[in-house]
């Protein structure tokens, strides 16, 4: 048995070696081979990953649920010996990760801050972000608004951050075109921090551990009940 971590994929490789990070450090954790893939734009893909019929734990390193979690990822594991996560958002871990952020950005706690997220016209991914911005409410201590990249489940950036005042924590695992976007709208929305993405944060490798360790478990069960 395998840990695969998927991504959704960027074209920056900055971005995409976070996958990698996560995937050993959890590998490692867990005492298992491990191996980071992509849904799109990098490889290797989750598809050829899986090709080989090794049995395999996904943990996908998606945020919020939508069409990869519903549509692509099950699709790629069909038929395969695979257990299949759901979306690894939103997770009080993910919150505690953000706290150490925007600490690490200079914010202060109890400060106004801003979740960003890139957005879905999806209900449960909609759901997710409203989820994940109440689960920074309580972990940083202070007022928490909702914004998105893409205007799409929240508003966008400019109608929500506010001037001189509001910190602004990215929802994004990894840097890249979205992460670029967030830093360059809340800078010119006149943000007064602008947190790093979460990252292959230590809170992030242990809700994959625990992830993983879950399918694991749910898995070995399956089997028991069949034997």
């Amino acid at each position: 048995m395998r840990l695969v971590v998927v991504a959704h994929g960027t074209r920056q490789l900055l971005g995409n070696a976070v996958a990698s990070i996560i995937a050993k450090r959890a590998g490692r954790v867990l005492g298992m081979e491990s191996k980071a893939a992509y849904v799109e734009l990098c490889e290797p893909l989750l598809t050829d990953v899986l090709a080989d019929g090794q049995p395999s734990v996904v943990v996908p390193l998606l945020l919020s649920t939508g069409y990869h979690i519903k549509v692509d990822l099950p699709q790629a594991a069909e038929g395969l010996p695979v257990a299949m996560g759901r979306a690894l958002g939103p997770d009080p871990l993910l919150a505690s990760a953000q706290v150490s952020r925007l600490v690490a950005a200079g914010a202060v706690p109890g400060q106004p801050v801003v979740l960003v997220a890139a957005g879905s016209n999806d209900p449960s991914a909609r759901a997710d972000i409203a989820a994940a911005g109440q689960m920074l409410e309580k972990a940083w201590g202070g007022p928490v608004r909702v914004a998105t990249v893409s205007g799409s489940g929240a508003p966008p950036i400019d109608q929500v951050v506010r001037p001189g005042g509001d910190a602004v924590s990215p929802y994004l695992l990894a840097p890249g075109f979205f992460s670029d976007l967030v830093r360059s709208r809340s800078s010119a929305a006149g943000a007064e921090t602008v947190a790093d993405v979460i990252g292959p944060h230590p809170d992030v490798i242990e809700l994959v551990v625990r992830r993983a360790a879950a399918l694991l478990a749910a898995d070995g069960r399956e089997e028991a009940q069949v034997g």
